[in-house]
């Protein structure tokens, strides 16, 4: 699955490697991918970064989430960080087809996938949207599997403060009851597999707030698969 990453994305050339600058490439070269892409034991709840052998870090354990499980492809680091800040705010849409890829090409994503009901992009508020002119995740949804994503089920009922200047409680707090099903079609999500997609996880805040809006709905099984996981803040 690795190697289909150099297959690149729809509008992009081939070029150089975003990250080697080797020439020609596509957007991520097969090196670089086999370099920074390594798959690496994460807890099955929340994908923070574990050591081998350990199946939940202590936190999932304390407070469990709403969340059946949790994939990333990667750590927030270099060069993902770089080339996800590109995607998102650089008005870079086409990064989604390689990213789609790198996410289907960590252990257990394809089957989460393929026994998936639905596959939901987690909702950006109408201001947010309208500044960056397009849902990474709804992007991500739509390459990871174009026939099970729909992003009429989740809502995002209310704009919410940026969370990357707050720490782990107020990030809980800034999002709570932020997220809601659409009563109308409520009624697809009750005993539904869902596979629950966006771009970075970092406390987890906004994913288990969505999360436990499905869940409410009557969801019940609820896979996060996200391409990028960073340390959890203080």
């Amino acid at each position: 699955m690795l190697r289909h990453l150099v297959e690149g994305v729809a509008d992009r050339l081939p070029g150089q490697c975003a990250v080697c600058r080797a020439w020609p490439a596509q957007p991520v070269c097969e090196g670089c991918v086999a370099r920074f892409a390594q798959p690496q034991p994460r807890c099955g709840r929340c994908a923070l970064p574990l050591p081998s052998g350990t199946a939940e870090c202590g936190r999932c354990l304390r407070e469990p989430p709403p969340l059946d499980a949790c994939l990333a492809a990667v750590n927030y680091d270099y060069p993902w960080s770089g080339l996800i800040t590109q995607f998102k705010f650089n008005g870079e849409p086409g990064w989604a087809r390689t990213f789609a890829l790198l996410m289907r090409s960590a252990p257990w994503v394809e089957p989460a996938l393929d026994r998936a009901a639905l596959v939901l992009p987690m909702p950006l508020s109408a201001p947010r949207l309208a500044e960056r002119g397009f849902n990474q995740a709804l992007l991500l949804a739509r390459a990871l599997a174009p026939a099970k994503a729909r992003a009429d089920l989740l809502l995002r009922t209310r704009h919410t403060r940026a969370q990357t200047a707050l720490d782990r409680r107020d990030r809980a707090a800034n999002v709570k009851g932020a997220f809601a099903v659409e009563p109308a079609l409520a009624a697809q999500l009750r005993g539904a597999r869902l596979v629950l997609v966006d771009d970075v996880m970092t406390s987890g805040a906004s994913i288990f707030s969505a999360a436990a809006a499905l869940r409410r709905a009557g969801a019940a099984h609820i896979t996060a698969v996200v391409i990028a996981r960073t340390e959890l803040p203080a």
